[in-house]
């Protein structure tokens, strides 16, 4: 994720390579962030943060204590967290004073595609959100919304990629087992699931509409959906959103204090 953003920010050209620091344990990481984007890179989160007017925390939650433990920041720096189930009080007690913004970026960030929700602490002012908004929109659309919320951005668009692929993956494999070739099928149910996402945002018709736009009395297409619902498949996708964000709320119980 954190590649994504300096790869957006650059193509966005919203700041130049001189002005990125990168802080990497792995050296090899550190080597391929130089070598590719031009950026400035440390194996000390430190030295790489010093007076920069935005840290982002792109880190496991697991390991954020350890790294909390050995950054010290000022309160007219902007600190932006990746890390999953970290809250804000969490957040802001190992670093007080300083303005904190918690984010749940999703995967189709790669290809700069993907939506970011984020939610601003107490000590946020216009110019810093104006400015997370900023950097996160050079990798797809942004959100804001309120904490109590964020389980459910990490059911619903956190873990929702690996959900469309599983039917990206169900459709190609339907497609070869009717004699498509692997590519052609790959291309065949990529495009469609993009298409239908890009339709409803465009046509700004409800998924059931289109649904039924597509489903004419009779068809083909009234035939495979008699076999999802037969499957219970919508109730599936459902269920599978809300197990997400149980467990989301479970792992992030632990930073509640």
């Amino acid at each position: 994720m954190a590649e994504a953003l300096i790869r957006g920010l650059l193509t966005a050209k919203l700041t130049a390579p001189s002005d990125l620091k990168v802080s990497d344990t792995d050296p090899k990481r550190r080597e391929h962030l130089k070598k590719t984007y031009l950026v400035s890179t440390y194996d000390d989160n430190q030295a790489a943060a010093g007076a920069a007017e935005v840290i982002i925390l792109a880190v496991k939650p697991q390991v954020l204590p350890e790294v909390a433990a050995k950054l010290a920041l000022q309160p007219d720096q902007l600190l932006i967290s990746l890390a999953a189930g970290i809250n804000l009080t969490y957040l802001q007690k190992k670093f007080p004073g300083v303005p904190v913004i918690r984010t749940m970026p999703n995967n189709p960030a790669l290809a700069q595609a993907g939506i970011t929700a984020l939610v601003a602490g107490g000590q946020v002012k216009a110019p810093g959100l104006k400015l997370a908004r900023q950097i996160f929109g050079v990798v797809g659309d942004v959100v804001e919304v309120e904490e109590k919320h964020m389980d459910a951005v990490t059911g619903l668009s956190g873990s929702g990629p690996a959900f469309i692929y599983l039917v990206l993956e169900a459709m190609i494999e339907a497609g070869v087992e009717l004699g498509l070739d692997g590519p052609t099928a790959t291309k065949l149910a990529t495009q469609t699931v993009l298409g239908s996402a890009k339709t409803m945002i465009s046509s700004q018709k409800s998924a059931r509409e289109l649904r039924e736009m597509v489903a004419s009395p009779g068809g083909t297409t009234i035939e495979g959906l008699a076999e999802l619902e037969k499957g219970q498949v919508k109730q599936a996708f459902r269920a599978a959103v809300i197990a997400a964000a149980r467990k989301s709320k479970v792992l992030a119980a632990r930073w509640a204090t």
